[in-house]
């Protein structure tokens, strides 16, 4: 594994370590592309509510200047990229691509955790055992929604959300999914932090379809704590669902300016 492009900071309230220290444990492990994607602002119109897993507003700034920092002090042992990790909440995504246009934001990578516009209504996808085939449809037209942007430069832990319904059911949409990917021209990531944390995903059942729809794939460390990029049986497993389902694993991909269409 030579790129990572989704790494996370402690603004998000659920990591640990330094900016800096998973830049030397990257260069340590061989990367020679990292690139940061911690969790989104999101300004949202209640003042009052702190989200408790994604940074602030306020914070921004510190992360943009954190992150440039390093990648001019690195600059000749490790290529460093700076993204955010984001939910398409069509409500307020106007809006927040209006305020992160105000930073060298170079890609977003598209991550549903929660469905409609945000957290305070909707529970998260994938803590959340469903087997309401609605709920399904939902959460794959919004990531779909998403991509229709163009904004996003791939579609993180698609297979996130836990559904415990029709086998059937589950094909049909997420076959959907994996078609609009491709057509999106999106790479579809299997999520390394579910590997090594033996969460619901990666599921199979969905990188089965991924590999007959010859989607392409990207691994991604989903980096929250240091020892993350020191887990290379987490890789090995990671590369044999690819080869038990013909995955089509890319490493570089080309940086989506998600602030184009802007006027």
């Amino acid at each position: 594994m030579n790129v990572n492009y989704h790494t996370h900071t402690t603004r998000c309230n659920h990591a640990s370590g330094t900016e800096k220290e998973y830049v030397e444990a990257a260069i340590e492990t061989g990367l020679n592309v990292l690139g940061f994607s911690d969790h989104t602002p999101y300004p949202f119109p209640d003042e009052s509510y702190a989200s408790y897993y994604r940074m602030t507003m306020e914070e921004l700034e510190s992360y943009v200047t954190t992150v440039l920092r390093l990648r001019e002090e690195y600059r000749n042992d490790i290529e460093i990229h700076l993204g955010l990790e984001v939910e398409y909440y069509p409500q307020f995504f106007q809006a927040l691509l209006k305020e992160l246009s105000n930073y060298p934001i170079e890609y977003l990578l598209l991550a549903q955790h929660n469905l409609g516009n945000g957290e305070l209504a909707e529970p998260f996808c994938y803590s959340t055992l469903t087997d309401d085939p609605k709920r399904l449809e939902r959460y794959c037209c919004q990531l779909m929604e998403g991509m229709d942007t163009g904004c996003f430069t791939y579609l993180a832990h698609p297979d996130l959300i836990s559904f415990t319904g029709s086998p059937i059911v589950y094909d049909t949409q997420m076959r959907r999914l994996c078609r609009h990917a491709n057509a999106a021209k999106l790479p579809l990531e299997i999520n390394l932090l579910g590997i090594r944390e033996d969460r619901r995903y990666p599921t199979e059942a969905f990188w089965k379809i991924a590999g007959e729809e010859q989607c392409d794939v990207i691994l991604g460390l989903d980096a929250h704590h240091v020892d993350a990029f020191y887990h290379p049986e987490t890789l090995v497993k990671a590369q044999e669902l690819a080869e038990k389902y013909r995955l089509k694993i890319i490493e570089n991909v080309a940086l989506k300016n998600p602030f184009y269409n802007l006027p």
